[in-house]
This record gives structure tokens, C-alpha cells and sequence, in this order.
């Protein structure tokens, strides 16, 4: 069965996809980690079910997601997906299948979803024509996001976030403005650190300036030859969790740009990518739990 979904409107429901993982999945697997996972691996489900649901986001508003999950396990840890600027797209849903395959159940809000009905990329340039969508909407979404995955019967109660780009921006940003996530991702994220020419009403502070307040531990993917954000920005981010005495781990790859984790990007680094899935996937194991079968 293939994974495509109709998009439908948050109120008109969605068909779910399931099936049972292969080979060729497990491979992919095997690829995100950078690890030899066999055919008769317990620590994968045996299927995965997909579908796009309705959430209760920001101020009781209705948000479409992507929801995949894997099926007939124990109790599992959940991650909140948050996309990237160029929209709620393809590689969001690749990314949590990838955390499915791994045992995690996966929500990815669709942040632009207020502004359509519309394509995702016909709404992903409204968002960006009106200087992208305000920060407290995000959290709020996050929260809702979370609260969705812990509502679940199969939840282990430990929900964590990643985010890419702008997402990692605002992954770090609920980390540090709401109390309900047990862990954080920030993969290149931009305009963590801001100047005060760049504040503007949807992005009124910087989100270093609350650092104070991060209540959870978080993990940053980086690559050294990227420019938004800059070296420079993650040594200045890095000191700040390291002056407030934060619960933090960066790691920095050499001859990697913005988005090197993209396969079908031209700045995908495979060598990195492995690798940096590998401690992603070792930070959640770590801090969520790692996900079980029965």
C-alpha cells in the first residue's frame, strides 16, 4: 500500500493507512541510524498506520496534522514534528515515518493550516507573505500537539519535539516558553539568536533571550558550513545553555550546510545524516524511553 493522502480539510476526516513494514522499510531504518537492523529486529513494530487528523491547536482552533504511529506495541514515547518554512510537505511526512519505523508515534501540526484552504506550498507563501506565523501560535499548537499524542491509549506519557529550520527555531522556543515537552530537537535552526532589527510582531523576542526558562533537556544538529544559523549563532546559543546550566548536547558537523538531512536536496551529506539521525534517535531512547513491543 502506498502512503500517499488526499489533504482534506480538518473537519472532513481522513482515511488511515496501514501496513506491515518490509524489508526495504526496515533498510531505510537501518540507513537513518546508521546501524545493521535485521529482518526479525524486536526493536521495530511489525506495522505502522498513517493518517491526517484533526488536533485541537492554539486557542481551540482546529489543525490538520500528520499522525503515524506504529501498531501492536507496548506503550510508546511521542514526538512533535514541526516543519520547516518551505511548508507542511513531503519530507515532513518522511520524517515521521522515520520516527514511526523507529517505534515512536509521530504528529507533525500543519502550522499554515488557518491560512487555506490551499495547496501546502499555496499556504506555506501566504505564511511567508505575512512574515510567517506568530510565535505563540506555534507553542500553542506544540502543546496541542502533545496533548494529542498523550491522550493516546498506547502513550507512554513522554512526548518530545524536533523541528527543522524554522521548526528547529520553534522547537526551542516551546521548550523554553511551555512546560509540557520532555525533550527538544533543534536541527539548524534560524533566529534562535536575533537582532532587534529582526523582531517584529508575529516574532516579538529572541528566543536565546529565554533560555532561562528551558524546563527540558535539548539537543542541536548543526552543520559548520551554514550561515542561518551562522557558527557563530550556535557558539553563541552554546554559551548561553552553558551559563545558565542548561541540560544541553550540540554536535556540529564539518562539510555540512542548512538541511543536510534532505535526501533530495543538493546539500544532503550522508555521512552526516547517519550519523546525526543516530544521535537523535539515541537522545529520545534516552529521554523519552525507548519504545517497546509485546
Amino acid at each position: 500500500m502506498g502512503w500517499d493522502l488526499a489533504r482534506r480539510g480538518p473537519s472532513q476526516g481522513a482515511a488511515v493507512h496501514c501496513r506491515r513494514l518490509t524489508r526495504h522499510d526496515r533498510g531505510l531504518g537501518a540507513v537513518l541510524v546508521g546501524r545493521v537492523i535485521k529482518e526479525e529486529d524486536s526493536s521495530m513494530p511489525d506495522e505502522i498506520c498513517s493518517e491526517i487528523v484533526s488536533m485541537v491547536g492554539h486557542e481551540g482552533d482546529p489543525v490538520e496534522a500528520y499522525f503515524t504511529r506504529p501498531v501492536g506495541g507496548g506503550p510508546v514515547p511521542g514526538v512533535v514534528v514541526v516543519h520547516h518554512m518551505p511548508g507542511w510537505d513531503e519530507w515532513t511526512r518522511a520524517v515521521t515515518f522515520k520516527l514511526a519505523v523507529h517505534g515512536f508515534a509521530a504528529i507533525a501540526p500543519h502550522l499554515y493550516s488557518r491560512l487555506g484552504p490551499g495547496s501546502w506550498d499555496d499556504l506555506s507563501a501566504a505564511a511567508r507573505a505575512q512574515g510567517g506565523v506568530p510565535d505563540a501560535q506555534v507553542v500553542g499548537d506544540i502543546e496541542g500537539a502533545a496533548a494529542f499524542l498523550r491522550s493516546r491509549p498506547d502513550s507512554n506519557g513522554k512526548v518530545g519535539v524536533i523541528g527543522f529550520c524554522s521548526g528547529g527555531r520553534h522547537a526551542y522556543l516551546a521548550a523554553c516558553s511551555s512546560t509540557v515537552l520532555d525533550a527538544a530537537v533543534d536541527c539548524w535552526g534560524g533566529n534562535v539568536v536575533m537582532s532587534p532589527g529582526d523582531l517584529s510582531p508575529n516574532q516579538p523576542v529572541s528566543p536565546i533571550e529565554l533560555t532561562k526558562d528551558l524546563h527540558c533537556p535539548i539537543l542541536g544538529i548543526f552543520g559548520n558550513d551554514d550561515q542561518y544559523p551562522s557558527p557563530a549563532q550556535v557558539d553563541q546559543t552554546e554559551a548561553e545553555l552553558r551559563r545558565l546550566g542548561k541540560d544541553y548536547e550540540f554536535h556540529r558537523y564539518d562539510g555540512a550546510g542548512h538541511g543536510f538531512f534532505a535526501t533530495e536536496r543538493e546539500s544532503y551529506r550522508p555521512e552526516q545524516a547517519v550519523d546525526g539521525w543516530e544521535k537523535v534517535f539515541a537522545f529520545y531512547r534516552n529521554r523519552l524511553g525507548a519504545p517497546t513491543k509485546t
